[in-house]
């Protein structure tokens, strides 16, 4: 395993690697569980070097407590890291060394992409991703980049920034890993208790029934049915639940058969906020 904390160490030692040889990139914001090793093991599979980039970005948060909050555990990242092969690159860089001195989002386009869902609930939330993405890609330069689905619209969105940028990079979208209730992995699960991370299972179990209830009602009736279920239990704020189309994530009315659906959810328990999401076909 190499570690670097800056850009201009880091693009040294790539180009030094890279005649004819494939680079693939997993950007992550650290904390690292299992839903990241599967991104790092398929990159490893499929590219002959992989950097893995920690950094939490300040720019995509519009709340600064859950900044603060957001779990930092480098020296366990870089343990895992090392267990799984000594071909990992580690990028982690300073937020000096991404925005030198001037920390501030780009204002991107996403050809309406952004305003749905989480854009609607985290104001300027995808700019910052946008801004972020754009910068690590431009450092690395891979030919393949890793997601996981659990954020799929910030998969679609970078999907787009790709296309409208003309980027030269594969972005591979992965599918959510769950824990062994269903929950869906993510760095936030750390900061939950033990009762909320066992009750939190009810977020996967919730969407899975509504797949089923889906098929024999309509959307109205779906979003109506997931909303009793969240208002019924006190520990838990359901944020939103939509059912969505996947390609534009624009909210639907009614089903047109043809067309793939997605049910997207925003929960808070213990004050964290955790994100699912489901094809509804």
């Amino acid at each position: 395993m190499h570690l670097f904390n800056t850009k201009n160490a880091l693009q040294t030692f790539l180009e030094s690697l890279r005649k004819g040889r494939k680079i693939g990139f997993v950007p992550t914001m650290g904390a690292l569980h299992e839903g990241h090793l599967s991104l790092l093991k398929k990159s490893l599979l499929e590219n002959d070097f992989t950097v893995l980039s920690i950094f939490v970005n300040p720019t995509q948060f519009n709340n600064l407590e859950d900044l603060h909050n957001y779990p930092r555990t480098l020296e366990n990242d870089l343990k895992l890291v090392r267990e799984i092969s000594s071909n990992i690159i580690v990028y982690a860089p300073s937020v000096e060394d991404i925005y030198e001195g001037k920390m501030q989002s780009f204002h991107y386009d996403f050809d309406g992409l952004e305003f749905q869902m989480e854009g609607k609930h985290r104001p300027g939330h995808f700019d910052g991703v946008g801004t972020i993405v754009k910068k690590l890609f431009e450092i690395v330069l891979p030919q393949n980049a890793y997601f996981g689905e659990k954020d799929f619209q910030q998969l679609q969105i970078v999907k787009k920034l790709v296309e409208k940028h003309r980027l030269n990079v594969t972005i591979i979208g992965c599918p959510i890993h769950r824990e062994s209730n269903g929950l869906a992995m993510s760095s936030r699960n750390e900061r939950l208790s033990e009762k909320a991370r066992k009750e939190a299972a009810i977020i996967f179990q919730t969407l899975t029934e509504a797949k089923q209830f889906f098929q024999t009602h309509t959307v109205q009736e779906t979003t109506t049915w997931v909303e009793s279920i969240f208002n019924s239990n006190p520990n838990f704020t359901l944020e939103y639940f939509t059912l969505a189309d996947e390609q534009t994530l624009v909210s639907i009315d009614e089903k047109i058969a043809s067309q793939k659906y997605r049910g997207f959810i925003a929960v808070f328990i213990e004050n964290i906020r955790l994100i699912d999401n489901l094809p509804f076909y």
